[in-house]
């Protein structure tokens, strides 16, 4: 029965230029000896097959990845994924990307109406302390197994023994296959006419598959002259890199310099490949023959007019951005807005970028950074993409995929909440039996969350749905989800949990109190109870509109009684500083590194509700304090002055100024008289740090009492507390001297000596004011 199912599948599936489902439900072996039958009756050879499972020694094995994120990027004829022993959200979705058109995605998993009550590793990951594994629960599961047998082109086998034999749930067949069809319409394969009177050659054209490609490749010409940018938004899957591959193609094979980047070369290796093959066409006819030069994350294509594709890490790319002709940024909404915003050097850029898939979330992209590129000197093409470019439009595996794994969540649209105010939303929570039961509430709840945060992917919608540690709480206007929070349960932990977290161990799910713990040295830290804001978005129609503080209110009066401590953590930024110190929290850590997601430096914030959250607050607020004094020098010496003026704002250890005598005449001397900062560098420290801390009241009434402006503070922090050159301190802050910005220092130490100055520094200080 195996091999007819497969083979029915198989051929609707390739006449459909569509790709099919075949799920072998049932015990572990039996299925991979029926995925071993169902490949063979398809007849596909093994060097087109990828089998993802935790285990070993199967057929297939040269082709076997290690796990599922090897897949991205690549194209297969079958895919069979193994779910028995650690299922994976994510790793669905990239087996589903690698399957091509008229191929298989063959799913191999336990008994349909058993897998949801099964736990397996994936679950273990989400039974953090104080939870175990029992406490996890199967919805996401028993949804995607509401999916695969309600969803067209998904085929259900009910494995048996040799006594009961299989039973064929679903057939899968959607019966397109047995219609006539517009081979033109479905199939995406003939080339697009070229439009008249391009820049690039017909060669070029002629490599679209579409006419989405051919659109996106006329955009690209406007990189040959300086101040234009490009953006390309398309889903995953509908060949916004292979266009741009022939458009840095072109470019250079007319002598120009494509400086071309993304997360990693992988995520940018079919622009490379489309490259190459253009430029192989054009001089020798092989693009094959064409040298890839370097390897790693840097790689280089040269043409023979001296014009170069080249690829560079993210960082690196945007030091160097002004240098090249044009920049092209793949994947640009998984990059931070720091980086892309250094890329507006460049005479010509372009942001390639997914809408919905793994490699970033477009809503992102369009709120923290469109606004930034349209008010700059470029002239900016919008190109959207929408036609696949392997499978046909209609592909039921992909809308199946989509609904499974919310790859296409989205907020309400923006007519929908034009009218909602903050004060008369319903605040609510997001229980996650009533999300399992209405597909819009899921859907407009989890959009937010991907709009938030660029790198949210399926595995946390199975986190929202079966953590025990995690809950959700919103506001809804019109019945609309207008803000969200999503809120983890930390700390709360037994004796010899933190003690052994204080001798290294790491304890999944508790991220405050082990930072606190095995960082920062506190072995009590995870004892008290908190509540940490994994990340919280309001609807991109209604920012700054007071619905995130509400959200934030709401979430303190419900849990102020059951928890000791609030936190956040998050990649800090003026702005975020701003609203959490609005909302009550105040700083306890600054990372020493960037994070990874955000390319900021990730700030930690607690808000104490008991006397047990005030002392936590208080023994870390006096550490953090302290550390960065000397830590603005050395670790945190190239992090953004506004940020540290930020964080040190929102710190509530007051600094005591106990200056000798000596340090005070230096201090004077500097601000009124003759003095030099070098000659007491550590009272100058003490003083600058006091008044950024002491700048505004913790009331969070803001500049409550500030003696200084903007630039004063951030003369403070850039050249007093990071020591950094007093040339570059007066370059960047608009000085127009060096000895200006000096004589600006000691200037801002004038109402300093007053406000923090002792009755001798006060008398010293009149010796020079003194007609």
């Amino acid at each position: 029965m195996i091999a007819e199912v497969t083979r029915r599948l198989q051929a609707e599936a390739e006449q459909a230029n569509e790709r099919r489902v075949l799920t072998l439900a049932g015990d572990r072996d039996r299925a991979v000896d029926a995925a071993y039958d169902a490949i063979e009756s398809a007849e596909i050879a093994g060097g087109d097959v990828s089998f993802v499972s935790t285990r070993e020694g199967f057929r297939f094995e040269e082709h076997r990845p290690r796990n599922a994120d090897e897949l991205l990027g690549h194209t297969r004829e079958a895919v069979v994924l193994d779910c028995h022993e650690q299922f994976v959200p994510n790793a669905l979705g990239r087996a589903v990307g690698a399957v091509d058109g008229g191929g298989l995605l063959v799913l191999l998993t336990p008994a349909l109406d058993d897998w949801p009550e099964i736990r397996d590793r994936f679950d273990d990951s989400l039974a953090v302390p104080p939870y175990g594994v029992d406490d996890v629960t199967g919805r996401f599961r028993r949804r995607l197994v509401s999916t695969l047998r309600t969803h067209p082109g998904i085929a259900v086998v009910a494995l048996g023994d040799d006594a009961e034999g299989d039973v064929l749930e679903r057939d899968g067949l959607t019966r397109s296959g047995t219609e006539a069809r517009d081979e033109s319409v479905d199939r995406p394969n003939a080339s697009p006419d070229a439009p008249p009177d391009t820049m690039f050659s017909a060669v070029a054209y002629g490599a679209c598959r579409t006419s989405g490609q051919s659109r996106a490749l006329r955009a690209f010409e406007a990189l040959a002259e300086p101040d234009s940018a490009v953006v390309v938004e398309s889903d995953r899957g509908r060949g916004k890199s292979s266009a741009a591959g022939l458009a840095a193609g072109a470019l250079a094979l007319g002598g120009a310099d494509v400086l071309v980047t993304a997360p990693a070369f992988r995520n940018a290796a079919e622009v490379f490949a489309r490259a190459r093959e253009l430029i192989g066409s054009e001089t020798d006819g092989n693009g094959g023959e064409v040298d890839l030069s370097g390897d790693g994350d840097d790689r280089e294509l040269r043409t023979p007019a001296g014009g170069r594709v080249r690829f560079l890490p993210p960082a690196a790319a945007a030091a160097v951005a002004g240098e090249a002709d044009a920049a092209m940024v793949d994947e640009a909404a998984a990059l931070p807005v720091r980086l892309l915003e250094e890329f507006l050097d460049a005479p010509a850029v372009a942001f390639c970028t997914t809408v919905h898939g793994y490699e970033g979330a477009g809503r992102g992209f369009a709120v923290r950074f469109r606004e930034r590129l349209l008010d700059s000197r470029f002239a900016v093409r919008d190109v959207r993409l929408d036609e696949p470019i392997r499978y046909a439009r209609n592909d039921p595996v992909e809308a199946g995929a989509s609904h499974a794994l919310l790859l296409d969540a989205r907020p309400a649209v923006d007519e929908a909440v034009a009218d909602a105010s903050a004060g008369e939303a319903t605040y609510r929570a997001l229980a996650p039996e009533d999300l399992l039961a209405d597909e819009t509430l899921l859907s407009e709840a989890f959009g937010l969350l991907v709009a938030a945060h660029y790198r949210t992917e399926p595995n946390d919608l199975a986190r929202l749905l079966d953590a025990p540690n995690l809950t959700a709480r919103a506001l809804v206007a019109g019945g609309r989800v207008v803000a969200v929070a999503l809120l983890a349960r930390e700390g709360g932990l037994d004796a010899g949990t933190r003690e052994r977290m204080y001798e290294g161990e790491r304890v999944r799910g508790n991220m405050v109190p082990d930072l606190l713990t095995s960082q920062l040295r506190d072995e009590d830290a995870a004892g008290p109870r908190g509540l940490r804001t994994v990340r919280i978005a309001t609807h991109h129609a209604l920012r700054d509109a007071g619905f995130g503080s509400r959200l934030l209110d709401e979430v303190h009066a419900e849990f102020g009684g059951v928890v000791d401590y609030f936190s956040v953590s998050y990649g800090a930024t003026p702005r975020l500083l701003r609203f959490w110190r609005r909302a009550g929290y105040r700083t306890v850590h600054l990372s020493t590194s960037r994070n990874d997601a955000s390319g900021e430096h990730s700030a930690v914030m607690l808000r104490p509700v008991t006397e047990t959250g005030r002392d936590l607050l208080d023994r870390h607020a006096v550490a953090f304090r302290d550390r960065e004094r000397d830590g603005l020098s050395d670790a945190h010496r190239d992090v953004d002055s506004d940020v540290v003026r930020g964080a040190l704002r929102a710190c509530s250890a007051p600094v005591a100024v106990d200056l000798t005598e000596t340090e005070w005449r230096s201090v004077v001397g500097a601000a009124v008289g003759l003095g030099m900062y070098d000659t007491a560098p550590g009272a100058f420290r003490d003083l600058a740090l006091a008044a950024l801390i002491e700048g505004t009241e913790e009331t969070g009434v803001e500049d409550a009492g500030a003696p200084l402006g903007d630039r004063e503070e951030r003369l403070l922090v850039r050249k007093v507390l990071q020591a950094q050159p007093a040339q570059e301190v007066a370059a960047d802050l608009g000085f127009v001297s060096t000895g200006t910005c000096m004589r600006a220092l000691g200037d801002a130490y004038v109402p300093l000596v007053e406000r923090y100055g002792t009755e001798f520094a006060l008398r010293e200080r009149e010796r020079f004011t003194d007609d």
